[in-house]
């Protein structure tokens, strides 16, 4: 049987696997990268070089609440708006960014590293 006939799905075990489940789309990592390098409201994410669309962008800070990595604070009542900033689980992901950015600097021709990166 498949899950559209009633049965769970069994998910892997594997921890890449599950990461891959979480944060594996195009742009998930990208806005926590934008968060480590300062940018904290929705129009700052939308200005982003890699253009993210906007429906886009609203689902995953919404995913990425849910999940506990962000957490969203007003910053304006009329009309509200709000900022991101990392939660501790959120933070926890710095070490896992630093290492993809020093591995597609040592292995990925033309790569920029941001300043915050530079250690």
């Amino acid at each position: 049987m498949n899950e559209s006939e009633g049965n769970e799905f069994e998910r892997s075990h594997c921890p890449v696997a599950n990461m891959l489940d979480l944060f594996g789309d195009k742009w998930t990592l990208l806005i926590v990268r934008d968060i480590i390098l300062g940018k904290s409201r929705y129009g700052e994410f939308a200005q982003s070089a890699e253009g993210i669309p906007t429906n886009i962008l609203a689902n995953r800070l919404k995913r990425l609440e849910s999940m506990g990595v962000v957490e969203k604070q007003a910053y304006s009542n009329k009309p509200v708006r709000f900022q991101y900033n990392l939660t501790d689980k959120g933070r926890d992901l710095v070490p896992m960014l630093e290492a993809m950015v020093e591995w597609a600097s040592k292995h990925v021709p033309g790569v920029k590293v941001f300043p915050c990166y530079n250690r």
